[in-house]
């Protein structure tokens, strides 16, 4: 039998609702800890000037994209990552593929630090004309085009997981609703004792 695999730090996986704050955490987070945030839109964006995420060819290049990195991520040495993600868990197959995802870092030796965010609808629709946000993601600058997206996604999806959903009995949960981004990264970093490389 072979040993297991040496530890390698920390993989920390910030779920939550469209324009919940996730990117913006993750930014405060990298900031303490050093681990670099590779946030969900950023391959998203990537494809965006030719293929709509909307589309099969979108979420397949995306899908790509998203996977060369993680190859990369998985043969680093590097002490962490941080990656964002919208999970849906009324979508077959959602909620697996971010397990799918955990389990090929756990396999490398690394942590997952499961960590959930959450905020009242009217909160995120703030949020989401942000400047922080629309500097990140310019396929959100469409104001009127992204206030109805998110919209739509509130009303046919759901992005909070239930009790029995948890990826993990550890899931941090978090309200951000009047919270700062850097409150809620110190609540993360603290809960799982992430090093602080400010």
């Amino acid at each position: 039998m072979s040993d297991p695999p040496t530890q390698q730090g920390d993989f920390v996986i910030i779920l939550g609702a469209p324009a919940v704050g996730k990117m913006t955490v993750g930014q405060a987070l990298s900031k303490r800890t050093g681990y670099p945030l590779f946030h969900n839109h950023i391959t998203i964006e990537v494809a965006a000037p030719y293929f709509s995420y909307g589309t099969p060819e979108g979420r397949a290049l995306v899908g790509r994209l998203r996977d060369a990195f993680f190859d990369a991520f998985e043969a680093s040495t590097a002490q962490g990552y941080i990656f964002t993600f919208a999970c849906a868990y009324d979508i077959p197959g959602e909620r697996d593929y971010i397990t799918s995802i955990a389990a090929r870092f756990e396999a490398r030796g690394r942590r997952i630090c499961w960590v959930e965010l959450s905020a009242p609808f009217e909160t995120r629709r703030i949020r989401n004309q942000s400047e922080n946000r629309l500097a990140h993601k310019p396929t959100k600058r469409d104001l009127h085009w992204s206030d109805t997206h998110l919209r739509g996604l509130e009303d046919r999806h759901r992005f909070t997981c239930h009790v029995s959903e948890r990826a993990s009995a550890d899931m941090l949960l978090v309200n951000t609703e009047n919270l700062s981004a850097e409150s809620a990264a110190d609540r993360i970093q603290t809960h799982f004792g992430l090093p602080d490389n400010a």
